[in-house]
């Protein structure tokens, strides 16, 4: 895992590397050099101390500013590549530009020629301190979304749903993040948003923490405050397990919070059984829907024929396996929503997953894809942060 990450850091600094030179060349005069060189400096200092504070364990990045850590995760992972495929992009119509000036030299006159120069200064000098500024605008815009959820309502509808559970009411808590941007007094909104809507069940499908277990404590008291009239249940998703699985599983089964591992549990609710299944994070990287529908399959067979089940899956594309049983409703996350999005339906979202938001049905098998209320990357674009509140009813 460690030789996984210098590659990618090296790679990363390479690029830092690339645009320095670049943009340096780009901008014209002291001032705009000394502000694309400026920050260049800060962003290589501020990816050294991320890097080399959570490979050392020291804990040393933890004590970053939550907007020093903004304006570097967007640098690197959105602002950087755009920037470095424009200039790729634009290569070829320079050198095509280059080419004909080289092969029929124009002959301008004096005042053209110091018109066309001050343009190419200006755009020049533009395409040199624009990145810095759009980093420094958005990083602003994130924070801002980082205190920012809705609860998005839905109600459905089951022809076998026991009359008992008529207008049962579940909060579904999906990829909370704890860490570095879910952190401070976003948190005990999150507690309070929940508590408020008296839900019969809340039901945490995944991701508690980011990456790092130092949080799982503090995860683990954020679970036991949401509180719903018949429990709390919780299941594992990918970032749960970045550090060590094996500690996050065994923490989160002595903490006495129910924690569903590729498990079924039978809970009472208004005086009927009704059956959570729990499915791990499939852990395949090859094949991996063909994993996830395995693991469903094997879980299903733990299925109680006479009660009404209820499906919480991390990943939704475990919704194909549930939809071929005809497992009446599934609850996931992992998407955020698609995170950046041009609409509800073009985005990163249609491009990675099948289902990546809301309400998907096919036959009497419904799933709901929440958006989740926290954030791993600190920036959302038409994938609002939420908590689900969905009702059941009796068809």
């Amino acid at each position: 895992m460690r030789s996984f990450f210098l590659i990618i850091i090296s790679t990363i600094i390479l690029l830092n590397l690339v645009w320095w030179f670049v943009g340096g060349r780009l901008a014209q005069g002291p001032a705009p050099r000394w502000v694309h060189a400026a920050f260049m400096i800060f962003q290589l200092a501020g990816l050294a101390w991320l890097f080399l504070g959570r490979m050392s364990d020291s804990g040393a990045d933890r004590w970053m500013p939550k907007f020093i850590v903004t304006a570097i995760f967007l640098w690197h992972m959105l602002i950087l590549p755009l920037v470095l495929a424009i200039v790729l992009l634009a290569l070829p119509v320079l050198l095509v530009r280059q080419i004909r000036h080289f092969y029929k030299p124009a002959t301008p006159s004096r005042q053209s020629s110091q018109v066309d120069l001050g343009r190419r200064s200006f755009l020049a000098t533009t395409a040199a301190v624009v990145p810095p500024l759009l980093t420094l605008s958005l990083t602003g815009l994130a924070l801002m979304q980082l205190r920012q959820f809705r609860v998005r309502r839905f109600t459905l509808r089951f022809a076998n749903l026991p009359r008992e559970l008529h207008g049962l009411t579940i909060a579904q808590v999906s990829d909370i993040h704890i860490g570095r941007f879910t952190s401070g007094k976003v948190l005990p909104e999150i507690i309070a948003a929940v508590n408020e809507l008296r839900a019969d069940l809340v039901l945490h499908t995944g991701d508690l923490i980011n990456d790092e277990l130092a949080d799982l404590d503090h995860g683990i008291e954020l679970v036991r405050a949401m509180q719903g009239r018949y429990g709390s249940y919780l299941i594992e998703g990918n970032h749960d397990l970045i550090e060590n699985p094996a500690e996050f599983e065994r923490r989160v089964r002595t903490s006495g919070i129910p924690f569903l591992l590729d498990e079924s549990q039978i809970i009472s609710v208004r005086g009927v059984p009704l059956q959570l299944l729990g499915l791990s994070w499939t852990r395949a990287h090859e094949s991996r829907d063909v994993a996830i529908g395995a693991a469903v399959d094997r879980l299903l067979q733990l299925r109680q024929p006479d009660v009404f089940p209820i499906l919480m899956a991390h990943h939704p594309h475990a919704f194909d396996a549930a939809a071929r049983a005809k497992l009446p409703l599934t609850l996931s996350g992992h998407t955020h929503g698609g995170q950046l999005m041009l609409n509800e339906r073009e985005g990163f979202g249609p491009a990675m997953f099948h289902y990546w938001s809301g309400l998907y049905q096919r036959g009497d098998s419904n799933l709901i894809v929440s958006n989740g209320v926290g954030n791993w990357f600190p920036l959302r674009i038409n994938a609002p942060a939420e908590i689900i509140h969905l009702t059941l009813e009796r068809a």
